[in-house]
């Protein structure tokens, strides 16, 4: 494969990088994370105006109908930026597949997304985890009447509060695996921890009632579960690329400018190992998220085997990458003024999010089991 972006690629990357840049300046976070807001509106705002949230909505809900590869490119930035906006869960976890699977009522939930009024776009929000292994589910969903009662805990739902919609996936009864739009007020939300400023919620559904218009796609066949699943991996991945990226590069400035016996860190051959040793890390994560991105594009049967791959680099190699970085900063490391606290939290945050280097690890053997 080709790993150069194309020209349309490209312009998305340079736009998204530039409003990043101005809208998650250092002095911008740190008002941020002052204020205790779960996310920068005027940020959400920004990307909206610039036209980067629908991105990939489909055309009839005001969007261009772009895929996999343009989502990793979008929110590869929002990694290198550390950039606090609900875009992961918006994007990858709730308008990939609305767009995807959404009837015509549903799809149009994603219109309010690329709002750039005062008011700014809408939140939506996935519940991909649940206690256990990640991309399990054990939900339950029963007909009842013309609706469905669901029960069920989901965890790591980020922004579950201030969603319009949260999509969650059960087992329907005599069926198959579906995904239901749920209104936050239809279940118990409960803050959990994060590493991040990001909100995190445990959503438990004990009865939930839901009308029949909210089974996503009106089936529960399980293809909109796969995509979601898909979907939310390939997100968490290339944010944690964004974020490798934005670390190596903050480390490489700091051993380059900060001097020791009147030498300059990187110069030191123990420093230039360990940055090299980085370096590696992120380029092996960067590899198995574009492979994986471009063939989920393709619809290729081992698009889920090569996520899989990349986000067992992402639980592992990348966050000891992210430990040396913070090794080689020294005490600044540690310190909350300086920008290298928010990539680690960050990739730590993903790491959970993707289940860990183990549950990664047991997840790619059963892939290639079934393949035997």
């Amino acid at each position: 494969m080709d790993f150069n972006l194309d020209e349309t690629q490209q312009e998305i990357k340079g736009l998204a990088a530039g409003v990043l840049a101005r809208e998650a300046a250092q002095e911008r976070l740190e008002a941020l994370e002052k204020s205790g807001a779960p996310y920068d509106e005027a940020a959400w705002r920004a990307l909206a105006q610039a036209g980067l949230l629908g991105i990939v909505l489909p055309e009839d809900a005001g969007g261009a109908g772009l895929g996999p590869v343009e989502l990793a490119v979008i929110l590869r930035e929002v990694g290198v930026h550390a950039a606090p906006v609900p875009a992961y869960a918006s994007l990858a976890l709730a308008a990939v597949p609305i767009g995807a699977h959404g009837t015509a009522e549903q799809r149009a939930l994603l219109a309010p997304l690329t709002a750039a009024d005062e008011q700014g776009p809408t939140v939506l929000t996935g519940a991909y985890r649940e206690v256990g292994p990640a991309g399990e589910v054990t939900t339950t969903a029963r007909r009842d009447g013309d609706g469905y009662v669901l029960d069920g805990v989901k965890t790591f739902v980020p922004y579950a509060r201030e969603a319009a919609r949260i999509l969650v996936p059960a087992r329907v009864e005599g069926e198959g695996i579906g995904v239901f739009l749920i209104e936050p007020a239809a279940a118990t939300i409960t803050e959990q921890p994060s590493a991040t400023s990001e909100p995190l919620s445990r959503v438990a559904l004990d009865g939930a009632r839901v009308g029949p218009g909210a089974l996503l796609g009106g089936a529960a066949d399980g293809a909109a579960w796969d995509t979601l699943r898909c979907s939310a991996v390939a997100g968490a991945v290339a944010i944690s690329s964004g974020v490798i990226e934005g670390a190596l590069e903050l480390t490489k400035e700091y051993t380059r400018t900060r001097e020791q016996f009147d030498r300059a860190l990187a110069q030191f051959q123990a420093v230039t190992m360990q940055i090299s040793d980085v370096y590696i890390a992120k380029r092996a994560l960067d590899v198995a998220v574009w492979a994986g991105v471009w063939r989920l594009a393709e619809g290729a049967d081992d698009a889920e085997e090569l996520l899989t791959i990349a986000a067992y680099n992402a639980c592992d190699p990348v966050i000891k990458a992210l430990y040396t970085c913070q090794h080689l900063h020294g005490g600044i490391g540690l310190d909350v003024t300086y920008p290298l606290h928010r990539y680690f939290a960050l990739g730590k945050h993903c790491g959970h999010l993707l289940g860990g280097p183990e549950d990664r690890l047991d997840a790619l053997g059963t892939l290639i089991a079934q393949e035997a």
